[in-house]
């Protein structure tokens, strides 16, 4: 009895001891199955990484195109703001000049009167009661037509005892001045004026020759007269 049941369980270990060996296998295939997905996680992983790195390296050269052409959009935009900012100043400063040219000429025209009138109230020496009175008519009009001239920007120009600029100036006579030095104006033969700082019409002038010159100039002919003398004694010694 005893030894039916040793027989018993030895059967029975033999039939675990087989059974463990028909089911290594099937362990053998899962961790074959674990391995090979072990595997293809690893692979995946660099091919992801590798598709990682070349976006980044993508996107890192699009980066920099994307900064090259903005800086050349930039440096476009800068020289065309540049440009049309010089364009509206050109514009503007031709329209000034255009502007000045066509009060210029018609102011020009109207600088004859007003000499006129400056050599009228020179001239005139009213003496009577009726010619003062058409005097004092006579001025204010040329008061209200200097104001005119005045609100237009127009400024004349004082010369006298002022150093010769032929910029400002023309001159028409030289003489001698012992009061002037040199190149230095002694009268105003014609009124210069100027409009918004230029020059509207150039004053006519006497300039200074100098203190020196006309005593210089004397001593030429009074030399010259004493060299005439000689040459008309001398040859009146021939004679």
């Amino acid at each position: 009895m005893i030894e039916n049941q040793s027989d018993n369980i030895n059967n029975k270990e033999n039939d675990i001891s087989d059974q463990d060996n028909a089911t290594s296998p099937e362990n053998q295939i899962v961790e074959n199955d674990e391995s090979s997905s072990q595997n293809t996680e690893d692979i995946n992983t660099e091919l992801n990484a590798e598709d990682l790195k070349n976006t980044v390296s993508n996107n890192d050269a699009r980066l920099e195109q994307l900064e090259k052409e903005h800086e050349t959009l930039k440096n476009q935009y800068v020289r065309i703001s540049a440009d049309f900012d010089n364009f509206r100043k050109r514009q503007s400063r031709d329209q000034d000049d255009l502007k000045i040219q066509i009060v210029s000429k018609s102011l020009t025209a109207i600088l004859p009167i007003v000499d006129n009138f400056e050599r009228a109230r020179q001239q005139l020496k009213p003496e009577s009661e009726e010619a003062q009175s058409l005097h004092r008519s006579y001025q204010g009009l040329y008061k209200q037509l200097v104001e005119v001239l005045k609100q237009q920007g127009v400024a004349p120009m004082r010369v006298i005892g002022q150093q010769f600029d032929p910029s400002l100036h023309e001159a028409v006579l030289r003489e001698p001045s012992e009061d002037l030095k040199e190149d230095f104006i002694i009268e105003e033969l014609q009124r210069g004026y100027h409009l918004e700082g230029k020059v509207l019409r150039h004053a006519l002038v006497k300039v200074s020759m100098g203190p020196g010159t006309q005593n210089s100039q004397q001593e030429v002919e009074k030399d010259k007269v004493e060299e005439d003398i000689d040459s008309e004694e001398n040859t009146s010694q021939d004679v």
